[in-house]
């Protein structure tokens, strides 16, 4: 369980900007979390919010270093799937 004070330093922040550090339209944003394919969000009170740390954890699963990457292919199809 974590301590008191790192609950409480957690930055959350709402879909615009989350989408905006992703590089992402909101609205893509909105599809994956319906999908079940995006950064693992949390709904307070009638907001979706996001921890800085589940989007970049999020991002770093699509990590690949090159289009022969076992994980490109994986990546890519994430991507399409709900299109």
């Amino acid at each position: 369980m974590l301590d008191r004070p790192a609950q409480l330093s957690t930055r959350y922040v709402r879909t615009p900007e989350a989408a905006r550090l992703l590089g992402i339209s909101p609205r893509t944003l909105e599809k994956y979390r319906c999908h079940g394919n995006g950064p693992t969000f949390r709904k307070l009170g009638g907001r979706v919010v996001y921890a800085i740390g589940d989007l970049e954890a999020w991002a770093d699963q699509a990590a690949c270093s090159s289009t022969s990457d076992p994980r490109y292919v994986e990546a890519r199809a994430a991507g399409n799937a709900h299109r």
